[in-house]
């Protein structure tokens, strides 16, 4: 096995090893040790398997490390998502890009489900992962009743 560059997202980690999460096509990696890395960061670098069987790896070089901040603000979702919302079925979802980076996920829901939709948001790995992938640095959740606006931002 060769080296793989890449973005990944730190999925579990202890004193003694991590896994990390390739946010490019979600390949599993498992550290053999921990270089100090926590869950929830997002490392951009090498990792290269270790000899002689290859199925643990170590990172041999970070160019970024950060972490994402995803939290819901109390602000109200713009009137496109508004609008976008409103041409939606309760479980569809829109993705809107942003002019410069980013993109917005528009979620319709039951009305009586949508600060708990909100937080699932808020706590699913995946949105992590995505922010990780479009290389923002924070992530905005909105809502008003029946709409859930998931705003991927640069700083």
């Amino acid at each position: 096995m060769t080296a793989i560059e890449g973005t990944f997202l730190v999925t579990n980690a202890d004193d003694g090893s991590a896994t990390l999460r390739n946010v490019a096509d979600s390949q599993v990696l498992t550290l053999s040790d921990n270089p100090g890395v926590e869950a929830g960061e997002v490392v951009a670098g090498t990792v290269e398997p270790e000899p002689p069987m290859e199925v643990t790896y170590t990172i041999t070089e970070v160019t970024e490390r950060r972490t994402i901040p995803v939290e819901t603000v109390d602000l109200a979702p713009t009137a496109q998502t508004t609008e976008i919302a409103a041409e939606q079925a309760p479980g569809e979802l829109t993705t809107v890009e942003r002019a410069g980076e980013g993109e917005v996920h528009v979620l319709t829901v039951p009305e009586d489900e949508t600060d708990e939709a909100a937080a699932d948001v808020v706590e699913d790995e995946a949105t992590l992962s995505r922010a990780a992938r479009l290389g923002v640095d924070r992530v905005e959740v909105r809502t008003t009743d029946g709409v859930v606006s998931v705003r991927y931002l640069p700083d």
